[in-house]
C-alpha cells in the first residue's frame, strides 16, 4: 500500500491471505468455505453463471446457487461444479430464507441478474443473514435502495460480520443520493462506511474502497476493456469466494474488498495483454484469475 494521506492509500499490491497462497496438504473442501449465491432470473441467468464460475475459480470449497425453477437446467449445465438450490418461483426469486436455512453457509452473495421484483425475499435474506459475511451487488443493491430502513439493516449486518457493497455510480446514487462532485461523494462514502459498518466499493476507473474507519483505498489495476456486460458479476463471485474462505477473519471487510477489486482488475490487465481491449468479455476475466495471483 502507498500512503497518499493519513486516511487514503493507493493499492499497488493487496494483502495476500494464507488461504489463497498456502493450502495445507491435509486440507479438504470444507476448509475453504461454503458459499451461497442468490442470483439469476428468467432471461438473466448469464449473470448467475458468471458469478458462480468466478466464485469457484477463486477457490471456494463448496458453492450453492439459489435460482428460479427455469434457471436450474442452465446452472447445472453451465456450472456442473456448483450445487443448486431451487426456488419456488418459476422465473424469479421468491423464497424467504430463514436463519436456520443459512446456518450451513460461511458467506452469502446476492444480486447478479435477479431483477427488482423480489424485495420481500431480499428483506428476509438480510434479516436472516445476521452474523454471516455478505456481498451485495447489482439488483440486490437496487432492491435494497427501495427499503427506507436500509442503513439500519446494513449496520446490523456489518456489526456482526464482514459486509461488502459493490455499487457503480448509478447504484450508489440510488442507495445514498446524489452528491455535488467527486470530492463530496468520496467524503460521503467514507462516512457511509462508518455509519453502516460496511466496506463500500465504488466501481469505475480507479475504483475506490472505503472501510469502517472511513479509510479509502484507491485501486490501480484494470483497463477500459473491462467496461463490458457481466464484469461486475464476476467481481461479485470473486468477493463471495474470498469472504467464504475468510472463516478465520484473516482479513477485515475492507481488505477482502481491496483484494477482490485488485485481482479483478489484474485479470483484466492480463486479458488485455493477449487480445485488444475492445474484445474483452466478462468470461475472459474468470479465465485469467488463476494467473492474477502470481
Amino acid at each position: 500500500m502507498i500512503r497518499i494521506d493519513d486516511n487514503t492509500f493507493e493499492v499497488d499490491e493487496p494483502v495476500w491471505p494464507d488461504f489463497l497462497r498456502n493450502r495445507p496438504a491435509e486440507s479438504h473442501k470444507g476448509c475453504y468455505g461454503h458459499a451461497l449465491l442468490v442470483a439469476g432470473s428468467y432471461g438473466k441467468m448469464g449473470a448467475a453463471v458468471l458469478a458462480a464460475r468466478a466464485c469457484l475459480r477463486m477457490g471456494v470449497g463448496l458453492l450453492t446457487v439459489h435460482v428460479p425453477r427455469r434457471g436450474v437446467d442452465v446452472m447445472q449445465t453451465a456450472v456442473p461444479e456448483a450445487m443448486v438450490s431451487i426456488d419456488e418461483g418459476e422465473e424469479r426469486w421468491e423464497h424467504c430464507f430463514t436463519s436456520e436455512e443459512l446456518e450451513r453457509y460461511d458467506a452469502i452473495g446476492v444480486g447478479p441478474g435477479l431483477g427488482t421484483g423480489s424485495v420481500e425475499a431480499m428483506r428476509s435474506l438480510l434479516e436472516a443473514a445476521e452474523g454471516k459475511a455478505v456481498v451485495i451487488d447489482a439488483d440486490g443493491l437496487n432492491m435494497l435502495s427501495q427499503m427506507g430502513d436500509r442503513r439500519a439493516l446494513l449496520r446490523r449486518l456489518g456489526v456482526a460480520a464482514p459486509v461488502v457493497l459493490t455499487p457503480h455510480a448509478k447504484e450508489f446514487e440510488r442507495l445514498f443520493g446524489k452528491y455535488a462532485d467527486a470530492a463530496d461523494r468520496q467524503r460521503a462514502q467514507r462516512e457511509l462506511s462508518r455509519e453502516t459498518n460496511c466496506a463500500i466499493v465504488y466501481k469505475g476507473y480507479r475504483s475506490q474502497i472505503t472501510g469502517v474507519e472511513g479509510e479509502m483505498y484507491v485501486n490501480t489495476t484494470g483497463n477500459p476493456g473491462m467496461a463490458t456486460a457481466g464484469s461486475g458479476d464476476v467481481l461479485t463471485g470473486m468477493m463471495l469466494s474470498i469472504l467464504s474462505q475468510n472463516k478465520d477473519n484473516q482479513l477485515n471487510a475492507a481488505m477482502c474488498a481491496v483484494l477482490g477489486v485488485w485481482m479483478h482488475g489484474k485479470s483484466g490487465d492480463l486479458a488485455a495483454e493477449k487480445q485488444p481491449e475492445y474484445s474483452i468479455v466478462a468470461g475472459d476475466l474468470v479465465n485469467f484469475l488463476c494467473s492474477a495471483m502470481f
